[in-house]
């Protein structure tokens, strides 16, 4: 053998261990939810080994949640709404978002009982009082724990939106699989739900109807986000940088080629239980809107933490300085841009 082929077999050699050595683990915490779905697809289609970055994935039932996680120091990487993430800055946790995944996913659906009330030309606070009229009762509406996206997306619908008297709802505050079993079981008459559990109650009870939009319940409604802790940023960037691009890539196969992609989130959600069907017709749904650029949340966000004052939520809105960091996003774009 030449001295050449045995430079270029070592070269081969070192290079591919050097790729090897520098691949890195994060430890990621990820709500079970369509808005989630890019980092599913980045992952399945191998995009972030590409760039060194294997997962460890752990699913929670909420924001807060991972927060907690977190501050224990067990979480890498927080896929989940966007001010859980925020407030957890008051507890030291510091979480630095480069990926806005979702926007306008929580809305509002109600059952049959409470349907009926609903109809045109009636605002939903006179629907709402007269539920509680003909029932003897409010209306029980499930969201997840006060802190969360969701609850505080129901509170403003409630409160400035509708101006519905709070004495005609009763808020239940459940995870989201409890959720689910809770309004097939007609156990709430309403909840804020996100994809696939809005495709998933509607196939299995066509009675459950569309009571807001995404929109509807907070202007700009900022979801799902991709969050990296600022250890982990600092120590492994071009992990971080990979875990963007890849999530780039992942949005755009979701909205170009989602056949493609349903079985991927099938895998990473369902576990088997939920077929490919409605999965992909979840991909399709009103409520999903994926979007990469952190800058397009920013204002939203703010106005959500300003509001979890109002909630009682947090003492004072988090401060969003250093929260979003869009140069990764930023160098994806640059590098996708065609040469002149």
């Amino acid at each position: 053998m030449s001295n050449k082929v045995v430079g270029m077999a070592l070269a081969i050699a070192f290079f591919s261990f050097g790729a090897h050595a520098e691949t890195v683990t994060a430890r990621v915490g990820v709500i079970p939810v369509i808005g989630a779905a890019p980092l599913f697809v980045a992952e399945k289609e191998g995009w972030l080994r590409e760039g060194g970055l294997e997962l460890q994935t752990t699913l929670f039932e909420s924001g807060p949640n991972i927060v907690q996680a977190a501050v224990s120091g067990n979480i890498d990487i927080y896929v989940a709404g966007v001010a859980p993430a925020a407030a957890g800055r008051a507890k030291g946790i510091d979480l630095r978002v480069v990926a806005a995944l979702a926007v306008d996913e929580n809305v509002l659906v109600g059952g049959s009982k409470l349907k009926s009330f609903f109809k045109k030309g009636v605002a939903p606070a006179a629907a709402f009082k007269a539920f509680r009229a003909a029932n003897g009762r409010p209306a029980k509406i499930a969201t997840q724990p006060p802190g969360s996206v969701p609850a505080a997306n129901l509170q403003y619908w409630l409160r400035e939106a509708t101006h519905t008297d709070p004495a005609d709802v009763e808020i239940v505050s459940i995870g989201i699989d409890a959720t689910q079993q809770a309004l097939l079981a007609n156990a709430v008459d309403a909840a804020t739900v996100r994809e696939p559990t809005l495709t998933i109650v509607q196939q299995r009870n066509p009675e459950i109807v569309l009571l807001a939009g995404g929109s509807e319940l907070f202007p700009g409604q900022p979801g799902t986000v991709a969050a990296v802790s600022k250890d982990f940023l600092e120590k492994h960037p071009q992990q971080v940088q990979a875990l963007v691009k890849g999530l780039v890539r992942a949005v755009e196969e979701l909205q170009k080629n989602p056949d493609r992609a349903a079985p991927h989130v099938e895998a990473a959600l369902s576990k088997g239980i939920v077929d490919s069907a409605t999965i992909r017709k979840s991909l399709s749904s009103p409520a999903v809107h994926f979007v990469v650029d952190p800058r397009t949340i920013t204002e939203s966000t703010k106005a959500l933490l300003a509001y979890q004052v109002t909630l009682g939520a947090v003492d004072k809105a988090p401060s969003v300085e250093g929260f979003f960091d869009s140069s990764f996003f930023e160098k994806t774009k640059i590098e996708k841009a065609p040469k002149k």
